[in-house]
């Protein structure tokens, strides 16, 4: 009995066969995204999708508003977005507070509103007609420091500088709120004066983030303040 002969009417399979089917497929796959890039890229300029960002957002009209920073009023006419420590930056040219991280996350901006401090940054200057704002410019006496900037530059409280001003405005409020016997979150005890303990220290002045690590020379710059009489 004779053997069968092969089929030819199909071929077999083979690696070259395989890998070129497998090319095939692919440019035919690629072909349309190729095509559709080469469309945008000769697309005129006028049917460019604009970005988002681009898009300017219309102006609030300016209103006036009076603020007194540092004991002086400024009259000034500003969009009711514009932040206080824009304000005290760009339209006042007061530069000591400085812009860290624009949240509210790192105290470099803190200034005092009526005797409290607060982030310039997460407050709008509109909301502070008639308040009493007091910037690190205004701590001095003329040419004579106040005692916490001379005891941050005695007891080299800082290295680059650049959280200093926020520091010592927030430590300017701490050492009043602990002469006023104000508790705060470690107190051990709310109904009585807090102790002067570096956690105290530590606790309030927590808003406020050195990068270079000077904390332990801050809280003994503050402690060595707070101790004195007021």
């Amino acid at each position: 009995m004779s053997a069968t002969p092969p089929d030819d009417s199909s071929p077999s399979l083979t690696r070259r066969g395989f890998l070129q089917s497998a090319l095939a497929a692919a440019a035919t796959t690629r072909t349309p995204a190729v095509l559709a890039g080469a469309a945008v890229a000769a697309a005129p300029a006028s049917t460019a999708a604009v970005s988002p960002a681009a898009v300017a957002m219309p102006r609030a009209p300016a209103q006036p508003v009076t603020l007194n920073i540092n004991g002086k009023d400024y009259q000034l006419s500003l969009e009711p977005r514009v932040t206080l420590l824009d304000t005290l930056r760009e339209y006042i040219g007061m530069t000591g507070a400085k812009k860290g991280c624009d949240r509210g996350q790192c105290g470099a901006c803190t200034v005092l509103v009526n005797g409290r401090r607060i982030n310039a940054c997460l407050t709008l200057a509109v909301m502070h007609e008639g308040d009493r704002i007091t910037t690190i410019e205004g701590l001095a006496s003329g040419d004579t420091l106040s005692p916490l900037q001379a005891a941050f530059i005695e007891h080299d409280a800082f290295q680059c500088g650049y959280c200093t001003p926020g520091q010592i405005c927030s430590a300017t409020a701490c050492v009043d709120e602990l002469r006023a016997g104000t508790a705060s979150a470690v107190s051990a005890d709310v109904r009585k004066a807090p102790a002067l303990t570096d956690d105290e220290i530590r606790e309030r002045m927590s808003g406020n983030i050195c990068r270079c690590g000077a904390y332990t020379n801050i809280v003994i710059a503050i402690r060595q303040i707070a101790s004195r009489p007021a």
